[in-house]
């Protein structure tokens, strides 16, 4: 167990919103990939491994405030850091 190893280690919730209490730009500006249901996410805007769901953006839609519409799906999330090799 080495150091790199705890700090490779993604929260249980993430997410991209900076007004969210999950936010984290530290790990954000790390190169995250999402595979939910073994298929690769693109467009995730939070995801919980626990609860085993993620927020994805609804097409361009937007509500009245500009933020864009998100839809909450369910199943198997499986967080990583993509290596750069």
């Amino acid at each position: 167990m080495t150091d790199q190893t705890a700090n490779d280690r993604l929260p249980d919730r993430l997410s991209t919103d900076p007004r969210s209490a999950y936010y984290d730009a530290e790990i954000l500006s790390r190169d995250i990939g999402i595979r939910f249901k073994g298929v690769e996410k693109t467009n995730v805007e939070e995801y919980c491994v626990s609860e085993g769901w993620i927020r994805v953006a609804a097409g361009s839609a937007k509500d009245r405030h500009g933020n864009p519409l998100t839809i909450k799906l369910s199943g198997t999330v499986e967080p990583y850091f993509r290596t750069g090799g």
